[in-house]
């Protein structure tokens, strides 16, 4: 039995705009951000083509997420009308919508 791990990694970026509520500084008034995602994919094992995952394919999912945020006020989004919409509560939407598909 093999322990290979292949590692995949995918970038891709959006732009948008946030506060941060009830935070004691600057970025409790509205402000943008370039964001930059970087999506990695781990595989133990190869398919009958050698792959393990196409890149197509997490090119693909990760363009489609982002895209729900592009050039969006996140405050405006479901979850981030409830929850602050930090860099870290971001990463665990895309996590969440990743790991899904």
């Amino acid at each position: 039995m093999s322990s290979s791990r292949y590692s995949l990694k995918v970038v891709t970026d959006f732009a948008s705009a946030h506060t941060l509520r009830g935070y004691p500084g600057d970025c409790s008034r509205m402000h943008g951000h370039n964001w930059k995602l970087e999506v990695e994919v781990l595989a133990k094992e190869l398919d009958e083509h050698g792959m393990g995952v196409d890149f197509k394919v997490i090119k693909l999912t990760a363009r489609e997420l982002a895209g729900q945020l592009d050039h969006r006020y996140l405050n405006d989004i479901e979850p981030f009308d409830r929850i602050n919409p930090t860099a870290e509560n971001i990463a665990a939407w895309f996590y969440q919508g990743l790991s899904t598909r």
